[in-house]
């Protein structure tokens, strides 16, 4: 490595040289990760093969109504599915596995290799989802070695993270050796006992990396993050101080963080009720795979706990990033059937907020303090830590494997930046590095790096029905800020409404009054359908065989659009149902109005 420092600069990736018809390449194409957290999913390409390295999700805005989870394009996965040979997991986290059962939908994937806890995780999804035979599942140990396909060698190196059972990956190919670290910090003092395994990736630094792509998340915070086991002390002087029931939420994720709060319920004579499906979950699998030991007399299920003496009792629950239909919310909202907060209650938030989380979490927090519970929350009480590296782990990584070319990975902007700034202070050429975002395609060699294009990327919602099209989500949006207004009309052959317009208003803010509105929906409706068949019958046509009702309600339908922006000031959905009367010829026409276009503003 170079020990001349230089220029903190690092650039967006540069389009890389062609390779010359005898030079090999190797594609990298993040389709999520990227710009962001969470959906972490990457593509290896080389010749005719494909291996993927994780599939996540991530969960939806406020903005995203009705949707479940997020998860990455996946056009470019679809459309080459006869490449797709086999899938490499890192560990168990949502962010790295949630989206393969909802993928394995769309295109076979030959067989996935990961961590034993992740594979147990994973088991119980692909069977829920009904596509357990559309792929093989292998569970890998330390230091194993998986041939995926003729041209990959996939070798499995312990690193520590906030999960148990987290690896780090060295990808040999006809190239050279690729690294990517999935998520990692380096705990000294891991919680389980197994520790990062520094000797097998500075054996592959002293061979030679080719490239390396690192977690990014704490690129940003300076020293190193804490380890896991700092956080118990804290946990245990809580513990010894809560006098009634005491309740404690966390990741249902964070194996080591439930381990550590289970060993200190045993120690404070508490006995322990769940509350949350994932919970329950992972710490079924986490225990028969002897990542957390305990007897199982510490258990008790939650229908005893009103039995219990207060000071006996824990409620380990889920809710920790105030999610709407997680355990800790319901509890705090007081709509939980069997827990209700009372005074004297201590409730522990043993995990900081995520982005996008903050106003969740503290409004569930304010609602359980108005409940009368005393809750511990905040980074200055010690309860929790970060399962990512920060830049001195950053360092370390960097040092041991000393790659010719880094591509920063997993976090948003500002951190990619960061970690490619750390990069360069190490000793990695500005021109080794790149930064990209979800979808482009790098294309690397032994003796270059950069992009040479992008395909396609972005996201797909999902609901508990399927995937959630831009046309119905603008629907959703529209209905949550503007309201509806739905109208149907009957009209006879001579352009007359045969009734009065049954006219629905839900959620539109008036100045005007109800009744008002309504009168110049049924003017609007009346004279728009009586224009439109007037005009017909001027120039001699015969209503039964030649007005274009579709025509007609499109233009009732856009004329309505004029009447709200105009009188209402907004821009309601607009649902307008039109049946034209048997005797004329015509048939039926329904249609929802979606937003308008402009051609009808």
């Amino acid at each position: 490595m170079n020990n001349n420092k230089p220029k903190l600069v690092a650039k967006k990736a540069k389009a890389a040289p062609q390779p010359s018809s005898n030079e090999d390449s190797i594609k990298i194409i993040p389709l999520g990760g990227l710009h962001e957290i969470g959906k972490n999913t990457c593509v290896f390409e080389y010749d005719d093969e494909i291996i993927l390295l994780d599939a996540g999700l991530a969960f939806p805005t406020d903005g995203m109504h009705g949707v479940n989870i997020v998860l990455p394009d996946t056009t470019y996965l679809r459309d080459n599915r006869h490449k797709i040979k086999g899938m490499i997991v890192t560990h168990g986290h949502e962010d790295h596995i949630g989206g393969i059962a909802h993928h394995l939908k769309q295109f076979d994937i030959p067989v996935i290799y990961g961590p034993r806890l992740a594979m147990s995780l994973l088991s119980d999804k692909l069977d829920e989802a009904g596509v357990s035979d559309r792929t093989k599942l292998n569970s890998v140990m330390p230091r194993d070695m998986v041939r995926i396909g003729k041209n990959f060698v996939v070798e499995y190196i312990r690193n520590t993270h906030s999960i148990a059972d987290s690896f780090t990956v060295a990808i040999h190919t006809p190239l050279g050796v690729i690294i990517h670290t999935g998520d990692f910090k380096v705990d000294y003092t891991p919680v389980d006992g197994e520790h990062f395994d520094f000797q097998r990736l500075a054996e592959h630094g002293e061979k030679g990396v080719l490239c390396l792509l690192s977690d990014s998340t704490n690129a940003e915070v300076p020293g190193h993050t804490p380890s896991e086991a700092s956080v118990k002390p804290n946990l245990d002087r809580i513990f010894g101080q809560a006098k009634g029931r005491l309740m404690v939420t966390t990741f249902a994720s964070s194996v080591h963080r439930v381990n550590i709060i289970l060993q200190l319920a045993e120690k404070h004579n508490r006995k322990v009720a769940i509350v949350g499906r994932s919970m329950l979950n992972v710490i079924s699998h986490a225990r028969n795979l002897g990542y957390i030991k305990c007897l199982d007399n510490l258990f008790i299920p939650l229908r005893q706990a009103k039995s219990m003496r207060d000071e006996d009792l824990l409620i380990l629950s889920t809710g920790s990033q105030g999610e709407s239909l997680s355990a800790m919310t319901r509890i705090s909202k007081g709509e939980h059937r069997h827990i209700k907060i009372k005074e004297g209650d201590t409730v522990v938030f043993s995990a900081n907020p995520i982005p996008g989380n903050t106003i969740a979490v503290v409004n569930t927090i304010d609602r359980l303090m108005m409940l009368g519970a005393n809750v511990v929350y905040g980074k200055r009480q010690g309860i929790h830590v970060s399962g990512h590296g920060s830049q001195d782990e950053h360092k370390l990584m960097l040092a041991l494997t000393k790659p010719k070319f880094f591509i920063p990975f997993h976090g948003e902007h500002r951190m990619l930046i960061k970690h490619a700034q750390t990069a360069q202070s190490m000793g990695v050429p500005e021109e080794n590095i790149v930064i990209i975002d979800n979808g482009d395609i790098v294309e690397l060699t032994e003796n270059s790096i950069g992009t040479v294009g992008k395909v396609e990327s972005g996201i797909e919602l999902v609901d508990r029905s399927g995937i959630v099209h831009d046309s119905v989500l603008q629907d959703r949006q529209q209905l949550a800020e503007q309201g509806v207004i739905t109208v149907a009309a009957a009209v006879a052959q001579d352009g007359k409404l045969v009734a009065p317009p049954e006219i629905h208003i839900r959620g539109v803010v008036a100045s005007a009054n109800n009744k008002l509105i309504h009168q110049l929906i049924q003017r609007n409706v009346e004279s728009t359908i009586g224009d439109r068949t007037a005009e017909y019958k001027e120039n001699g046509k015969r209503a039964k065989e030649e007005i274009d009702w579709t025509d007609v309600r499109i233009e009732v339908e856009q004329s309505l659009q004029r009447l709200a922006r105009r009188e209402l000031k907004s821009q309601p959905l607009i649902v307008f149902l039109m049946q034209v009367s048997e005797e004329v010829g015509g048939r039926s026409q329904q249609r929802r109005r979606r937003r308008p276009t402009a051609a009808a503003s």
